[in-house]
């Protein structure tokens, strides 16, 4: 493992520590709202702070792009780390336990690491370009299916923007019906890591942010999978609108939303 990629996982995993005994204590946990449908809490704050002063403590000249305090550290520097300390803030003040630490390491604008961390299975799911992607330290692939009829995808709802509400339901109605069945469970990070280990074979939503992605993208993409914008373009960590599969349900899945989402 990669110098960086240690203390990233170092990180991950005090932020995930954190996290999860703040959800056995959720009575004292308080949380407040940023907007419609979008939640942040004493956790996400206390976990972003210890991710970055573990990465400071190595790095204090990189970048840094964090969901709740936004950029710092060095504006010139080649290396930005993308910070969720918490994706799936919903589940977390819920009790649902189904959350995540995502972390990703842009140099010179790629993204060349990446670590989701599931604190309640302490799984940790690690890639390096070139290098395959690992869920505790055993190899992954993307699921093996060929025909969309086979496949399990998932989904995130627009609960940000309701004005999305429309398209996004003709896209679930044109996949539904030609899959096997859809889950929807709250986490983009953990939906993307679990299309890099297999266990989904697709996935699709709109308006995520770089943080909810950048991590969970070089995963599958390590993992033989195929990530890009919902049009089939390569530009999904700025757009937000996401689509991931395999090669051959890749293809099946843009065949089926091109009509729908060419006027994005």
């Amino acid at each position: 493992m990669e110098p960086i990629v240690t203390i990233a996982v170092r990180a991950a995993r005090a932020a995930g520590n954190l996290l999860k005994r703040s959800q056995q204590n959720l009575d004292q946990v308080h949380w407040t709202s940023k907007g419609r449908n979008d939640f942040v809490s004493e956790a996400d704050r206390a976990a972003e702070l210890l991710i970055v002063e573990t990465i400071q403590q190595s790095y204090p000249d990189h970048a840094i792009l964090a969901e709740e305090s936004g950029h710092s550290g060095g504006e010139s520097s080649e290396v930005e780390w993308i910070i969720d300390p918490l994706d799936g803030t919903t589940n977390f003040i819920h009790g649902i336990p189904h959350f995540a630490v995502s972390i990703g390491v842009k140099v010179r604008g790629k993204v060349e690491h990446a670590v989701v961390y599931d604190p309640m299975r302490d799984e940790l799911f690690t890639a390096s370009r070139g290098k395959g992607a690992d869920v505790n330290n055993m190899r992954i692939r993307v699921g093996k299916h060929q025909d969309i009829q086979d496949c399990l995808l998932a989904t995130g709802f627009p609960f940000r923007n309701h004005d999305l509400l429309p398209i996004w339901q003709k896209t679930f109605d044109a996949l539904f019906e030609s899959c096997s069945d859809v889950r929807r469970a709250g986490s983009a990070a953990l939906d993307l890591a679990y299309v890099a280990a297999g266990r989904l074979d697709g996935f699709w939503e709109f308006g995520l942010s770089p943080w909810d992605t950048a991590a969970g993208g070089l995963l599958i993409k390590e993992a033989g999978g195929i990530i890009e914008d919902i049009q089939g373009k390569p530009d999904f960590l700025a757009t937000g609108n996401i689509l991931t599969a395999n090669p051959k349900v890749f293809k099946a899945m843009l065949q089926k939303l091109q009509p729908i989402v060419k006027k994005l």
